[in-house]
């Protein structure tokens, strides 16, 4: 079913569970529904869920107990709240409370719709948001613009929006559509609302009159931007790049990174830890690009209180930093992307914030970046005060697949053989799913590095190997076994393992083919995976 929040006549005590899946596009401009029962009622957007994350939900619910009401307040989110894009900091999409079940869940009726289709310069056919929760109010962004909204839960009133002034940068965005929601913090004990917009704006803004919080941020030179409580994002991102240095230019915030250089937005929102915003962001899709060259997606950190920046991790290791020899051929001066577009979670406790990643620049060929590519397709695990790696786990070496990982890091806390392991699980694209300690990194059951099939395109790169996990099993196969070939009759199994026969099946990391010039025949391989959610 789709993301839902149910809500009692108790506004501090709703039922909310958010799936987060973001792929679905619908025949009718979005739409939020809010349905009500004799005692509660319920909202929801207009999401989907993939077969993946269903079954990944199934197999983590084998090893997970569902968290206790201490266990999610120490997560930051009340009880009854969904503070976070995936529920709480920990990205466990779960709320205790329980008023609405499979018994009383038919006795739902419609209270309220809200619509999205006048929240950009076109009507909108797909809505990526997943609302929060918040002191008794709905917070979502919506529509091209990625306007932020304040919904009250209980009647379907719009209390009050905000939207960032047109800028060249946003006209050049190639993910307008795709905000998935906003961050919520505190400051001298007052909330905030974080969001990051399109052109790569970091947005500070009152819970409860959406304007823009005073001494938070610096003046942005754009006509229509507010004087404060707004960060531009792109010189930190800029600053000690070689490409922008080597550029010379003077900086122009309304055009913002020079499309000969590279591009960059973001679609999830930040996460609020300890008093930091950490910022993720998005490139362009590796499977549209053209270009080797690339702006890294590096990961920012700005103080909640004041704005100011705090720290920079760059996901394309330079001179002297762990992992830089994993780029041959010195492909780290002018690859790109790394991106963390997917939500990202968050051991406060600890002081660890989670980081999924995407591949480096242009998904399907390796040839121009050899080597491993550290820290494409991996979880880093941040100290967020002072922003430095704890720990990290590349899940696809030299990734050519788009194998990115879409899925927020999963925090929980494990019981394997007696013995209790504060844990982060990562569900992937491929099935696999890689489970570690969250506090050193050491995988909960062994990983192996297994080889794989090479290229045979010339002047491609793969990795030899590829980590496979021992546990838990994938989700699905990872191939096509003999055993799922059909066999109605014998003349039809004969026939088909003679059709199969005539192709290399391989598995997860098959590498890309080529066009063969001389017949025209352009040779491509075949994918079984249920993409999972947020794009």
């Amino acid at each position: 079913m789709p993301g839902v929040c149910m809500l009692s006549d108790d506004p501090k005590v709703p039922w909310l569970r958010s799936n987060h899946c973001t792929t679905m596009r619908s025949a009718t401009p979005t739409t939020v529904v809010a349905t009500q029962h004799p005692e509660e009622s319920m909202f929801w957007s207009n999401h989907g869920r993939s077969q993946l994350q269903r079954v990944t939900l199934l197999a983590l619910a084998l090893m997970m107990a569902q968290p206790s009401l201490s266990q999610a307040q120490d997560r930051g989110t009340p009880y009854g709240e969904w503070r976070y894009q995936s529920a709480d900091s920990w990205g466990t999409r779960y709320s205790p409370v329980d008023q609405i079940d499979s018994s009383n869940f038919v006795n739902l009726e419609v209270a309220w719709t809200w619509q999205a289709n006048n929240f950009g310069p076109e009507v909108d056919y797909q809505m990526k948001s997943t609302p929060t929760y918040i002191d008794g109010i709905l917070y979502t962004v919506a529509g091209q613009r990625r306007t932020v909204v304040a919904i009250d839960p209980n009647t379907g009133e719009t209390l009050w929006t905000y939207r960032e002034p047109n800028t060249t940068r946003w006209e050049r965005s190639m993910r307008q559509n795709y905000g998935k929601g906003v961050a919520y913090g505190e400051r001298d004990g007052r909330g905030v609302i974080y969001y990051t917009s399109p052109a790569f704006f970091l947005h500070a803004l009152d819970p409860k009159t959406g304007r823009h919080i005073e001494n938070f941020g610096a003046p942005v030179a754009i006509e229509g931007f507010p004087e404060t409580g707004v960060v531009d994002l792109l010189p930190d991102l800029l600053r000690d790049w070689g490409p922008w240095e080597e550029w010379n230019q003077p900086y122009d915030p309304d055009y913002g990174i020079p499309r000969e250089l590279g591009f960059i937005t973001a679609s999830s929102p930040p996460i609020v830890v300890n008093g930091t915003v950490v910022v993720g962001n998005s490139a362009e899709q590796g499977y549209n690009q053209t270009r080797v060259e690339n702006v890294p997606g590096d990961i920012l950190a700005y103080d909640a209180d004041s704005g100011d920046f705090r720290w920079k991790f760059h996901v394309i290791p330079r001179p002297g930093e762990f992992g830089h020899d994993t780029w041959e051929n010195d492909a780290w001066q002018y690859t790109g992307d790394v991106s963390s577009w997917a939500p990202m979670s968050a051991d406060r406790e600890r002081g660890i914030v989670y980081i999924p990643t995407n591949p480096p620049t242009i998904d399907y060929f390796g040839g121009f970046r050899p080597g491993n590519n550290l820290f494409g397709t991996s979880v880093i695990a941040l100290d967020v005060t002072t922003g430095e790696r704890v720990w990290h786990f590349q899940t696809v070496h030299n990734d050519q697949w788009n194998y990115d990982i879409p899925n927020v890091p999963i925090i929980t806390d494990l019981q394997v053989n007696g013995q209790g392991i504060p844990a982060v699980i990562q569900t992937t694209k491929t099935g696999l799913i890689f489970a570690f300690d969250r506090e050193t990194g050491e995988p909960i059951w062994p990983i192996e590095e297994r080889p794989v099939e090479q290229t045979v395109v010339p002047g491609n790169w793969t990795a030899p190997t590829q980590p496979f996990p021992t546990r838990p099993e994938p989700m699905e196969p990872l191939g096509l076994p003999e055993a799922d070939i059909i066999d109605f009759t014998p003349e039809l199994h004969s026939e088909a393992m003679e059709i199969v026969g005539r192709y290399n099946v391989g598995g997860l990391f098959l590498p890309r083919l080529y066009a063969d010039h001389n017949t025209g025949v352009v040779l491509l391989r075949g994918l079984e995976y249920h993409e999972s959610c947020n794009t």
